[in-house]
């Protein structure tokens, strides 16, 4: 699998997914009919006073390697380091800590491709709560194994996310459980911005932060928190060129869903884009890249020139970076190392990817 092409094509894109509503209220994907409003700066404020009592900040390094090519002042945020090695940890433990009694005694169930899982696993454990992930049956071994360990019930079905969702969402319907939208959710969200936080306390005249984008909530939160701080702060999103949704959903205006679509690098792969994040993107972050695989796997190799192990997802700021190598060119940039649970395959694959580009431009 790991020799495919990408799919750039979205000729396939049709209108569809979760719907919207005039009221803010979710149709679809967070059920029981709760409001959808954007968290706050405040939110995301009392979501750090929570998040820390259980996580060490992650460091925010300068690279002067990474500097000196793209011709900026480069720093890595290495949220791969966090103990599940993504920061979606953060959004877990805090969704986790607000949940009622009542739904911590039904349990939770959720879809992902591994990160997120991964997150709610952990959450989950740390706070008594009985937790059942649907992963897509080909999911990164590595991170199904991870949920496992970490008591949850993994279901593997349908042949990607969006199918894996579905079957969850179905789930939850009939067994009355809470289900924890991968996207959602404002605790969710409110949870992964803290890293922006720590971002802004360790540079605090960042000039642009570049996040790679799946579901959508860690862009969000970092839109929130340098757009109420210093508008001048640039925000880009990063999504594979195979799999754009996002990227389309947000140049259009509307929600909008795939067909098809593939990108090696999971955490960055979604068919259909959700209310709550459009909606922030639309009006916190400046703009979207997209990246194709072979750019994502040369990055990853860059990476690890730096002693940094990054997943396709964790390595899909870098590869924009380097598209937007003017546009950035003097400025003090921040590039979300998002996770870095890869597998040895894939790192050979992206060695492989390098070493024929490599061997192109001699």
């Amino acid at each position: 699998m790991m020799d495919k092409a990408p799919d750039p094509s979205y000729a396939g894109m049709v209108r569809g997914g979760p719907t919207e509503s005039d009221e803010g209220t979710l149709v679809t994907g967070v059920g029981e009919g709760r409001r959808l409003e954007p968290p706050t700066f405040q939110d995301i404020l009392h979501a750090r006073a929570v998040v820390r009592r259980y996580l060490a900040p992650t460091p925010l390094v300068h690279s002067p390697l990474l500097s000196e090519r793209l011709g900026c002042t480069v720093y890595l945020k290495c949220e791969q380091l966090q103990p599940i090695g993504a920061f979606k940890v953060r959004g877990g433990i805090y969704l986790m800590s607000r949940l009622t009694p009542e739904e911590r005694a039904r349990g939770v169930v959720t879809a992902s491709t591994g990160n997120h899982g991964q997150s709610i696993a952990y959450a989950a454990r740390l706070f008594g709560i009985r937790a059942i992930v649907y992963a897509p049956e080909g999911a990164n071994p590595l991170k199904v194994a991870a949920m496992r360990r970490l008591g949850a019930e993994v279901v593997l079905t349908g042949r990607d996310f969006d199918e894996a969702r579905l079957a969850c969402e179905a789930r939850a319907a009939a067994e009355g459980l809470r289900y924890v939208h991968s996207a959602n959710e404002p605790d969710l969200i409110a949870g992964v911005g803290t890293y922006a936080l720590e971002i802004l306390d360790e540079v605090p005249d960042v000039e642009a932060v570049l996040v790679p984008i799946g579901a959508g909530s860690g862009v969000c939160g970092t839109g929130i928190v340098m757009k109420t701080v210093n508008p001048a702060i640039q925000v880009i999103g990063v999504q594979a060129a195979g799999m754009p949704v996002v990227y389309e959903s947000w140049r259009q205006g509307r929600l909008l869903e795939l067909a098809e679509g593939y990108t090696f690098a999971e955490g960055i792969a979604t068919r259909v884009a959700f209310e709550l994040p459009l909606r922030i993107i639309r009006e916190r972050v400046d703009d979207i890249v997209l990246v194709t695989d072979e750019e994502i796997a040369r990055a990853m190799v860059e990476l690890l020139e730096t002693r940094i192990v990054a997943e396709g997802a964790g390595a899909a700021a870098l590869a924009a970076a380097y598209r937007l190598r003017d546009r950035l060119a003097g400025k003090k940039v921040v590039l979300v190392v998002s996770g870095g649970n890869v597998t040895l395959e894939t790192l050979r694959w992206a060695f492989s990817v390098y070493d024929a580009s490599a061997a192109a431009s001699r």
